[in-house]
């Protein structure tokens, strides 16, 4: 450490980002969280210590340069520091606002060793939403290879791998089935936590660097894979499709009226606008209590979600405890400002209904944790004779979700595993089909979106030395 580091008087918390007020916030779905100014945004920069070894960059999957851009931030040269960021990471808005960067970035981060690290995600979002302001620059384009690429699916790895490969000269097309573009990013993540304005500007962007995108186009229903490259004449193809398929607890009484998947209740939500019926066609019916099973990002989502549509009651109900938690620290701590109760250490057997067929209620069972599992998080243990009723009339199931077997089952050649994953080399995302790679959800199941990213970048790397061959 150099004698200016030594002497370097760290401030020892993160700067502040200032919110909505919970009990607000609860009740609509602007963005909660407001933003750093650009004074906040300076300070925080000049928290980092500037370690020429860049420790922070080993926990970023798509190698953002870091102290680059918050040593340009601190200087007050934002162009040059939302430049610098947008030279590895084509969606740092989306990014600044939902990478769990306590678990990235931020945890390699030399001050976060006796103090809080530097706020790397904070001012990642600060520069994106700066540069928004300003105008957003269209990246350099190489000279034309003469290459297509199809991106099947539009999520965070299909626009990474895009923008990558439209960079360096290759003609992209992405198809998404749905009726926009953006995957989970527009389906699946509310509005109060990333702004569906958000990340079209930075489609936008890459719609301005050439890349084409084709909505209501089901790869596997209006062609192939097999089609797309022999008879559209696409080189190369990746799959980014994503996890759509979500997984049920297989319980009595799941069926009933009433009980949502996380992934239709937030679609439906989210991108359906399903919160404005009857302005908009898609209903959303949320009772008075719900209850939402799981204790992830989307759990949070969806409970919070729900008080914005008006129940008076939201539960998450989690078989560990809050220790265990797998949501984001913020996301949970965020979720309890607003109102939502936990229910840890719980876990419903079977779901109750009326003559009707709607949810009535739940009968559950108390649980206490033994020891650790092969996750290596203790193993619940359900406690006999603990059976209740808990009094809901909705339930949202989010507990995970699995691949979307279409193209794998219309793609003839291409290995999956037994949970229906495409099986792909995680060094270069190439599959057993040549000149078809995969990455994101598809490939590893369910994750972050910066994973998804990573894996995105990873494939288009390899895909351009596959077409320059």
């Amino acid at each position: 450490m150099t004698e200016e580091k030594k002497s370097k008087k760290v401030v020892p918390t993160k700067y502040p980002m200032p919110h909505q007020d919970a009990a607000v916030r609860a009740r609509n779905f602007e963005e909660v969280a407001l933003g750093l100014d650009e004074e906040t945004a300076v300070l925080e920069a000049q928290r980092c210590l500037q370690c020429k070894k860049e420790p922070c960059r080993k926990g970023c999957p798509v190698e953002v340069l870091i102290p680059d851009f918050i040593k340009l931030v601190a200087e007050r040269d934002f162009a040059g520091a939302i430049k610098k960021l947008k030279e590895k990471n084509a969606l740092p808005a989306v990014c600044g606002r939902v990478c769990p960067q306590e678990n990235q970035c931020e945890s390699y981060c030399t001050v976060g060793k006796k103090n809080e690290p530097v706020a790397i995600g904070r001012l990642e979002r600060f520069c994106a939403d700066w540069e928004r302001t300003q105008g957003i620059e269209v990246p350099e384009i190489a000279p034309s290879t003469g290459k297509k690429v199809a991106i099947i699916g539009s999520g965070p790895g299909g626009l990474t791998c895009a923008a990558d490969l439209a960079k360096l000269g290759h003609k992209v097309t992405i198809f998404e089935a749905l009726h926009v573009a953006g995957g989970v990013l527009m389906y699946g993540i509310p509005q109060f936590r990333l702004p569906k304005e958000i990340v079209q500007a930075e489609i936008e962007t890459l719609r301005k660097m050439g890349v084409e995108i084709e909505v209501n186009a089901v790869v596997g229903k209006f062609a192939t894979i097999d089609e797309l490259m022999k008879e559209e004449g696409f080189d190369a193809v990746y799959i980014g499709t994503g996890a759509g398929l979500p997984y049920f607890m297989e319980i009595p009484g799941e069926n009933a009226c009433g009980v949502y998947s996380a992934n239709e209740f937030l679609t439906r939500t989210n991108l359906m606008k399903g919160y404005k019926f009857p302005e908009y066609d898609t209903p959303i019916k949320v009772g008075s209590k719900v209850a939402v099973l799981g204790g992830g990002n989307v759990a949070m989502d969806a409970a919070r979600t729900a008080l914005r549509l008006g129940a008076s009651e939201s539960w998450i109900v989690y078989r560990r405890s809050k220790e265990e938690l797998p949501a984001r620290h913020e996301e949970a701590e965020h979720a309890e400002e607003e109102g939502v109760k936990f229910a840890f250490l719980t876990s419903p057997v079977r779901v109750i209904s009326n003559d009707e067929g709607w949810v009535t209620g739940m009968e559950c069972v108390k649980y206490e944790l033994g020891e650790p599992d092969a996750s290596g998080r203790r193993r619940p243990i359900a406690i006999k004779g603990s059976e209740f009723i808990m009094d809901v009339d909705t339930v949202v199931v989010a507990i995970g979700q699995g691949p979307n077997p279409l193209v794998p089952k219309t793609t003839e050649g291409l290995e999956t595993n037994k949970r229906g994953n495409i099986v792909a080399d995680p060094a270069t995302g190439a599959t057993s089909k040549p000149g078809v790679y995969a990455g994101g959800d598809v490939v590893t199941g369910a994750a972050t979106v910066i994973l998804a990213m990573g894996a995105g970048r990873v494939a288009a790397k390899s895909m351009h030395e596959y077409l320059s061959k």
